[in-house]
């Protein structure tokens, strides 16, 4: 890096910039899973499921966006290339391919554990260096975290227990 943004140092910069990094790596694989379940799944529930699923995988793309702008504005390089998204990344396995709505909702909801947990890292860890940062990645753990809401709330058994 030759420069960062004002106020931050450049190992600060660095370090921000490191941590987007792993966090455009997520948004790009969980984009990616999103499309492939909207693709395979099937059944009674397939059209509400289908349809939940495309804004979602829009917005995650938008997610990965901000984040490699933000990058690029601490003057490092994001990288968005194939080889970044490695399919045996920490909660990001998805084994599921033509599988009925709640095999595929409850498949999601456990790539959403760790991709919440991970943003929410991500938050904590930028806190103190970058409240910008901080900030992009608090609002889109929000957004994640209702998605994640969506998904429980068809496999809710009614006495908010989840099945799947």
């Amino acid at each position: 890096m030759a420069y960062t943004l004002p106020g931050l140092s450049e190992a600060e910069g660095e370090k921000v910039a490191g941590i987007l990094q792993e966090r455009l790596d997520a948004m790009n694989a969980l984009h990616l899973i999103l499309k492939h379940a909207h693709w395979n799944v099937v059944g009674p529930a397939f059209v509400g499921v289908h349809e939940m699923l495309d804004p979602q995988v829009e917005l995650v793309r938008g997610f990965a966006d901000e984040i490699a702008e933000r990058i690029a504005a601490l003057g490092s390089s994001p990288n968005g290339v194939p080889s970044r998204v490695a399919w045996d990344r920490p909660g990001m396995k998805y084994e599921l391919d033509r599988a009925g709505t709640q095999a595929h909702i409850a498949a999601l909801d456990a790539v959403y554990d760790d991709v919440n947990a991970a943003h929410r890292e991500a938050v904590a860890a930028t806190a103190e260096i970058d409240p910008m940062s901080e900030d992009l990645l608090t609002a889109q753990t929000r957004e994640l975290e209702q998605f994640q809401w969506f998904l429980r709330a068809h496999l809710d058994d009614g006495a908010g227990n989840l099945k799947g």
